[in-house]
């Protein structure tokens, strides 16, 4: 296993990192908790040293599930990191019980790494007039949480205002050789690692999309490279090739996952791909781009636009699910990331076919005709029935996680983050 250190403080971490979003489940589609112990601690005992979990993963059983699996003396050779999720926060004071009910959940006395989940430029304004900052600056101080990050799914400009706003430690960011322009992006990436931030990458394969069963044209590509690799491997080795990424995050719920995982992750030297390997990973990348329906570069010229959709995120997540098949999951996120979940709506169907973004795109893209299929495709005649069970649901868990912490304190015992708060 390699590492890389995180800029500021010289942690020394995995350039693997366990995600805990998509862990085994059984024929019930709940978590398979003994194989799911059983891969954790395999990963850890072959030199992964990082975890990656958040209260919405597994609909709050993430979190855990992942206490459990560090028990035995496992806590010790990890680094745990979870999230806030704004969501979730109504109050400044929620900040602080949520965080009480993580420690709990994943029982231990400080999170290594704590991100605010899913950041964009809504979500960040919210959680910047809840005090956000402050709440940071609490509880590092009394060393409930060591290092303070955030996770990204916006658009550059606010990617650099959020790197910008607060002494982080890191940062967690979509990347893939899909994903150089979109989102934060390779500018990003360079921007935050000139801050001296350590960056966390999600989604290196979308979602295992860019592994597996692939297109005949991309595997065609990929059968002419002199050195025989599988799909997953070169797109992991594309992430790592980058000296600014430091952990990259994998979903792994397969044996031969974690096995040829750590495998990799112990020659993905930066800067080992041939400039003929990375040519050939662009031609793979410029195949996948032929297949979109929707021939949307992620510019952003067209932003912000007069209704509300974030019109490239739509785009892209509909050519998603367009190459890959795997409709569920481009939905999943479609959902929860454009549809008033974890921000703003900013779904295609909020189009009004004014014709502003047609007339400044400079691919010349037929936007509104655009928008419309991803509406057709992406939403349907259920969509808003689908966000406002979601939205009940993690209402659930978070009303659920509050009585826990109630009925959990010992009798004429208050808010330990108020009373910490008094005395400081």
């Amino acid at each position: 296993m390699l590492y890389r250190k995180v800029p500021k403080t010289g942690d020394s971490l995995s350039i693997l990192g366990f995600g805990c979003m998509r862990l085994p489940l059984t024929r019930a589609h709940i978590i398979d908790e003994e194989r799911t112990i059983h891969l954790i601690r395999y990963a850890i005992d072959n030199g992964v040293n990082y975890l990656d979990t958040a209260p919405a993963y597994h609909l709050g059983r993430s979190e855990p599930l992942v206490g459990r699996a560090l028990a035995d003396g496992y806590r010790e050779k990890v680094r745990i990191a979870t999230k806030l999720p704004p969501w979730s926060v109504r109050t400044r004071n929620d900040m602080d019980h949520i965080l009480e009910d993580q420690l709990v959940k994943l029982k231990t006395d400080h999170i290594d790494y704590y991100l605010l989940h899913s950041l964009a430029k809504e979500s960040w304004d919210t959680m910047l007039h809840l005090g956000v900052l402050e709440f940071l600056d609490h509880a590092k101080r009394f060393g409930k949480i060591i290092n303070a990050g955030f996770s990204f799914h916006g658009n550059l400009a606010t990617f650099r205002e959020i790197v910008d706003a607060y002494d982080w430690e890191f940062c967690q960011i979509q990347y893939n050789f899909l994903d150089e322009l979109n989102q934060a992006g390779t500018e990003g990436l360079k921007y935050a690692a000139s801050k001296r931030l350590a960056v966390m990458v999600m989604e290196p394969l979308r979602g295992g999309s860019l592994a597996g069963h692939v297109p005949v044209q991309v595997d065609k590509i990929w059968r002419e490279a002199p050195v025989r690799r599988t799909p997953a491997e070169w797109g992991l080795r594309f992430v790592w090739d980058h000296p600014e990424v430091t952990v990259v995050l994998s979903g792994m719920n397969q044996e031969a996952q974690i096995v040829e995982n750590i495998t990799v992750a112990g020659e993905a030297w930066p800067g080992s791909l041939a400039p003929g390997e990375l040519a050939l990973i662009a031609r793979v990348r410029d195949t996948y781009t032929s297949l979109m329906k929707v021939g949307c570069t992620g510019c952003g010229y067209c932003m912000p636009c007069p209704a509300g959709v974030n019109i490239p995120e739509c785009f892209a997540l509909y050519n998603g699910a367009s190459m890959f098949g795997n409709r569920r999951e481009y939905a999943f996120h479609y959902l929860t990331r454009h549809g008033g979940i974890t921000g703003d709506r900013s779904y295609a169907g909020l189009c009004r076919n004014c014709g502003r973004c047609e007339k400044i795109c400079p691919q010349h893209l037929p936007i509104p005709a655009g928008l419309k299929e991803v509406s057709t495709s992406m939403e349907g005649r259920t969509f808003g029935a689908k966000v406002s069970v979601l939205q009940c649901g993690l209402w659930i868990i978070d009303r659920a996680g509050r009585l826990v912490r109630i009925f959990s304190r010992k009798p004429n015992e208050g808010d330990t983050a108020d009373q910490e708060k008094i005395t400081s």
